[in-house]
């Protein structure tokens, strides 16, 4: 049987919804480099009628850049403090769609934030899924290596247990952007908008 998208204005009062149960959080798209963060955080955004903001494009404007250049000047440990910062000041903005860095849900002060200022996300995609994706682009440091596959294998063993904390997981997979965004939209629906979900708009 095939799947009935639901009326257009069913759609948009669930997505009213959704924005009205947010209240100031955020909504943090977390995943491995690939995953479809940005490409499915600024379709989320449309469709919530939300402000999109990648933190590796802010990163860069912070820093006059590249997160190649930053990696490369300073190395991965500069790298990684820099984005905790910025992450934790986009986090104090009220409600957005925000992609965020592979490794950035890596550090727990990070993850702490995001759990009291925003719902989380991960976009979860199978090695062979990312390996494919970021052969295409040169902008990855971590994947200056001579076994790129190998480099996404060990990530994948290390972050994929943390990614797990997230408070929502979307399988990203070779299907239109907009089914995943579909999925993204009924899950925080889920979420967000049953009898017992908190909403920051409820406290006095």
């Amino acid at each position: 049987m095939s799947e009935i998208a639901p009326p257009a204005d069913a759609a948009r009062s669930q997505e009213a919804e959704i924005v009205a149960a947010l209240g100031e959080r955020a909504v943090v798209l977390i995943g491995m480099m690939g995953a479809g963060k940005s490409t499915v955080g600024r379709r989320l955004a449309l469709r919530l009628g939300l402000p999109f903001l990648d933190a590796d494009t802010e990163i860069e404007s912070a820093a006059a850049m590249t997160i190649p250049e930053i990696f490369d000047t300073h190395g991965e440990p500069h790298f990684r403090d820099g984005e905790a910062r910025v992450i934790a000041r986009l986090l104090d903005g009220g409600a957005k769609v925000l992609a965020t860095g592979g490794g950035a849900f890596m550090r727990e002060e990070t993850r702490d934030r995001i759990r009291d200022k925003a719902v989380s996300l991960w976009l979860e995609a199978d090695a062979d899924v990312i390996l494919r994706r970021v052969k295409r682009r040169a902008d990855r440091p971590l994947l200056k290596t001579p076994d790129p596959a190998g480099t996404i294998a060990r990530l994948i063993d290390e972050r994929y247990p943390v990614y797990r904390s997230a408070d929502l997981t979307i399988a990203s997979r070779d299907v239109p952007h907009e089914k995943i965004v579909d999925e993204c939209v009924a899950a925080l629906h889920g979420y967000l908008c049953s009898a017992a979900a908190p909403t920051l708009s409820e406290t006095p």
